[in-house]
């Protein structure tokens, strides 16, 4: 049997666990969901590198002719890969391809490279 006092050194190491495992959880959620945060309000869209890189933009420029590359990423808009290009005229379009490379379609871009959607200034 224990005594009194190692009885109560035992519920302070209990309660201490169990303290230090909720900070624990605790710590956990938050860091958890900061980096959903970050990652749901920012623009997570990586740039395309290497291979990726290539292939996506020979495809763009096929499909729209001569221009200039200016921004390509991942995962934009639902497709795979998205490469902006600005045109000679000096209008922007954006190509859409699948995981294949293939174009799933373009539109005119009124945004600049980087420039967040919505974004009219």
């Amino acid at each position: 049997m224990c005594s009194a006092p190692e009885t109560g050194r035992k519920v302070r190491d209990v309660e201490r666990n169990r303290k230090l495992a909720l900070g624990a959880v605790a710590a956990v959620a938050v860091i958890g969901g900061t980096g959903f945060g970050f990652a749901a309000a920012g623009d997570d869209d990586e740039p395309l590198t290497g291979s990726a890189y290539d292939r996506a933009t020979e495809a763009a420029l096929a499909h729209v002719g001569e221009g200039t590359v200016t921004e390509t990423e991942t995962g934009d808009d639902g497709a795979a890969y998205s490469v902006e290009i600005r045109l000679e005229d000096g209008s922007q379009v954006e190509v859409n391809l699948d995981a294949d490379f293939k174009v799933t379609g373009s539109e005119q871009d009124d945004d600049g490279p980087g420039d967040d959607e919505g974004d009219d200034d």
